[in-house]
């Protein structure tokens, strides 16, 4: 064995998927590693566990991460990231009821963001005209991928995030409840909470991320820097172990036995059928049967989405300025760029070279100019609907 047991927490979604399987199929034991999976319910307990030690290592929100690392809205506490867990993943479900207003006042594809964005500009400027309440949209954490991807959506259609619509955290696996209860209007998370939703015919899913951003990390592999450090023989084979379930889970003859792994009751406790969908990129997004397939829904392994990429990380912090959440300095964006260590990765798996970028800029955002790390002052001062920088 690689030292001393481990505990590794996560969130009971797909994109736990290389984590869970690498521990539950053997491919962490082949390393040598004894590694118990705690399953948490909220991201500040993950983060918070991880962060006072009483987890070596975690499945984790990217913009966390990097948030750990420069201190922002908790303690500064150093992660480093040497695996993403999934790159996409997520969706945007409304209600029924916004489902139908959007698509009334829509002109344009209803999988076009920004048809659909500038749709939603209407809905919200009819119900101010009515008096009525603003909608109110669920995201699991301040610092998301969920909370960056709704406001970059919503903005470039003319919706200001904070002051035409109420933005709310909630747990992912809660999501589906404040749906139902009418607590919220939609909500942004990761899968399979979405397609639940669909199940239950509560919910049209009305985008994909990847319509939004054609590649967004979304879930890392995260360990405190320090342990990192110290444990580094630990923390490259929890890497490989990782990287071969990824592997087997993007192998089409696997996914059925991937998906019965995922969806026991001590995982993420839903009907394998629902996690086979997500993994094959075909989800029913209506409550009467209507399906779409996408190959860039969820990627775990394939087109390098395993190895970090600091491209990535830029484009969350600048997320982070945009929004109010820090200043910018280029200090910070070097310690959250330093956050994703495709260096790690590559010593853990044998890795050479650079892999091929799938998309021009590394992002693939429908709306603004291409995302430039090296002008991030550039890129923020092209969008209209922005917070002023703190500081």
């Amino acid at each position: 064995m690689t030292g001393k047991p481990l505990r590794v927490g996560f969130i009971p979604l797909v994109d736990a998927a290389a984590l869970i399987v690498a521990v539950d199929k053997g491919f962490a034991a082949g390393q040598g590693l004894d590694v118990t999976l705690v399953r948490e319910v909220s991201w500040s307990n993950v983060r918070d566990k991880l962060n006072i030690g009483l987890f070596d290592a975690a499945h984790l929100l990217a913009p966390v991460a990097i948030a750990s690392s420069l201190g922002i809205g908790h303690v500064r506490v150093p992660i480093v990231a040497p695996f993403t867990l999934g790159v996409n993943g997520n969706a945007i479900t409304v209600s029924p009821a916004l489902q139908g207003a959007i698509m009334a006042r829509l002109d344009g594809a209803p999988t076009d963001p920004m048809a659909t964005a500038r749709a939603l500009a209407r809905v919200v400027a009819d119900r101010r005209a009515r008096g009525q309440e603003p909608l109110t949209f669920g995201m699991t954490f301040p610092f998301s991928t969920h909370n960056y991807q709704l406001r970059f959506w919503m903005a470039a259609g003319g919706v200001d995030p904070d002051e035409d619509v109420r933005l709310v955290v909630l747990p992912p696996p809660y999501m589906v409840e404040s749906l139902a209860s009418g607590h919220v209007d939609a909500f942004c998370v990761g899968a399979p909470w979405n397609s639940v939703a669909v199940d239950l015919g509560i919910g049209h899913i009305l985008h994909f991320v990847s319509d939004i951003l054609v590649r967004a990390a979304e879930k890392v592999l995260a360990v405190r820097g320090r342990w990192a450090e110290e444990n580094p023989d630990a923390l490259a084979a929890l890497v490989r172990a990782c990287q071969q379930a990824a592997e087997f889970i993007e192998a089409p003859d696997h996914r059925a036995e991937a998906a019965a792994i995922l969806g026991h009751p001590e995982r993420i406790g839903v009907d394998p059928d629902v996690i086979r969908r997500t993994l094959d990129g075909r989800l029913k997004v209506t409550p009467d049967g209507m399906f779409r397939e996408s190959d860039r829904y969820l990627l775990v392994g394939r087109e390098a989405a395993a190895r970090p990429d600091p491209i990535q990380a830029a484009w969350l912090y600048a997320q982070m300025v945009r929004w109010g959440q820090t200043p910018w300095s280029a200090e910070a964006l070097r310690t959250a760029q330093a956050v994703f260590r495709p260096d790690l990765y590559d010593a853990a798996t044998g890795f050479a070279g650079e892999p091929a970028r799938m998309v021009a800029d590394g992002i693939g955002a429908f709306a603004g100019p291409a995302f430039d790390p090296a002008d991030i002052a550039a890129h923020l001062a092209s969008f209209p609907i922005r917070r002023k920088p703190q500081g």
